[in-house]
C-alpha cells in the first residue's frame, strides 16, 4: 500500500543479511528472502542437533529441559576421550572443561555433582569421567528438585511433619551443614518409606523436572533407610532413569560414538600433511605410509664452527688460506 501525499515513510533495516534500503527488483527480494529462510534453516537444524547451546551463557543452557539435554550431550560428546584414556579429574578440573563450552558455568553446580561421587571423601579426590558425567546429569538436570529433596530431608531428620508444604529458599539446598553421625545404636539416614511419600507429593505438585515417581518408589523400596547423598547416588546409577532423561548412552556404551568418530576422521583428512590414526600402522604385506620430508628452519645461526675438508684430497689439514 502506498502511502497518501503528505505522509512520511520510515526505512527499516530488514536485518544483517539484507542492505539498508529495501529491495526494489525481483532479484533483491529473493535474494534476502532465500538468505532469511537459510539463515533459519540453519538455526532450526542446530537446535535439533542440541549444538545451539555451545558457548552460550548460563542462564541460556539451563532454560528449558531441552537445552540442559543438549549440554549434557555436547559435553559427553566432547570430552568422552578423557574416559577412554581412563585419565582421573578432580573437581576443578571438570569445571575447567564445563567452563570450555559455557564460560560462566558455576562452580556450586560442580561442586555439587562431585559431592554425589565423592560423599565423605574430600573434594579434591580424583573421579572417573563416568562417574561424574552421570553423577553431574543428575545434578544438572533435576538440579531445582534436588534443592525441594535436599530441604524434605532436612526436615525428616529434625523430626518435623513430612506432610507440609517445604519451600526451598536459597539456603535449604545441599549445602547444609550435614548432620554427623548418630551415636551407637541410633541408625543413620531417614527411613525410605516415609521418605518416599513426601517425594510423591513432591512430583505431583513440581513445576520443575523430576525423575519418574515409578523409578523413585523402585529405588526407595529396595532399601529401609538411606540418607541423602545415597539417594543421590543410586539416582545417578539407575539405568532407568538415565533411559528416561534421554540424553547420555548407557554406561557400557559411553565410549562409543561412531557419528562423532566418523565426523572427526572426516575432519582430520582435511588438515594435509597429517596421517590419520587408521593408517598410521600399516597391515602385515602393506607398503609403510609415504613419510613427508622434513622443511629445515629459514632461520640460520650468525656463528657457524670452521668445518674440516676431508674429501677433496684425502688430508686432514685445515684449507683456511688466512693460515698459510
Amino acid at each position: 500500500m502506498c502511502p497518501s501525499r503528505g505522509q512520511t515513510t520510515r526505512i527499516v533495516p530488514l536485518g544483517p543479511w539484507c542492505p539498508e534500503q529495501p529491495p526494489t527488483s525481483r532479484r533483491e527480494k529473493g535474494y534476502c528472502g532465500k538468505f532469511a529462510v537459510g539463515t533459519t534453516s540453519v538455526s532450526f537444524n542446530s537446535v535439533c542437533q542440541g549444538t545451539h547451546i555451545l558457548f552460550r551463557e548460563f542462564s541460556f543452557i539451563q532454560a528449558t529441559p531441552h537445552n540442559r539435554a543438549s549440554f549434557l550431550r555436547a559435553f559427553w560428546r566432547c570430552f568422552r576421550t578423557v574416559g577412554k584414556n581412563g585419565d582421573l579429574l578432580t573437581m576443578r578440573e571438570y569445571h575447567c572443561l564445563l567452563q570450555l563450552l559455557c564460560p560462566d558455568f558455576p562452580l556450586e553446580l560442580t561442586q555439587k555433582a562431585a559431592r554425589i561421587v565423592l560423599m565423605d571423601d574430600a573434594m579434591d579426590c580424583l573421579m572417573s569421567f563416568s562417574d561424574f558425567l552421570f553423577a553431574f546429569q543428575i545434578q544438572f538436570y533435576y538440579s531445582e528438585f534436588l534443592d525441594s529433596v535436599a530441604a524434605i530431608y532436612q526436615d525428616l531428620l529434625s523430626g518435623k511433619n513430612p506432610n507440609t508444604v517445604i519451600v526451598p529458599t536459597s539456603s535449604s539446598g545441599q549445602h547444609r551443614q550435614r548432620p554427623a553421625l548418630g551415636e551407637a545404636g541410633v541408625p543413620e539416614g531417614v527411613e525410605a518409606a516415609l521418605f518416599y511419600q513426601c517425594l510423591e507429593n513432591l512430583c505431583d505438585r513440581h513445576k520443575y523436572s523430576c525423575p519418574p515417581s515409578a523409578l523413585v518408589k523402585e529405588i526407595l523400596s529396595s532399601v529401609q533407610r538411606l540418607t541423602f547423598y545415597g539417594f543421590l547416588m543410586a539416582l545417578s546409577k539407575h539405568h532407568g532413569i538415565n533411559q528416561a532423561l534421554g540424553a547420555l548412552p548407557d554406561r557400557r556404551d559411553l565410549m562409543q560414538d561412531p557419528a562423532g568418530d566418523e565426523e572427526l576422521e572426516r575432519l582430520l583428512a582435511q588438515v594435509p600433511g597429517l596421517v590419520p590414526a587408521a593408517a598410521a600402522t600399516p597391515e602385515p604385506g602393506c607398503p609403510a605410509p609415504r613419510i613427508l620430508p622434513r622443511v629445515g628452519s629459514p632461520w640460520r645461526p650468525l656463528h657457524h664452527p670452521r668445518k674440516v675438508d676431508t674429501e677433496s684430497d684425502g688430508s686432514t689439514e685445515e684449507t683456511d688460506e688466512s693460515e698459510t
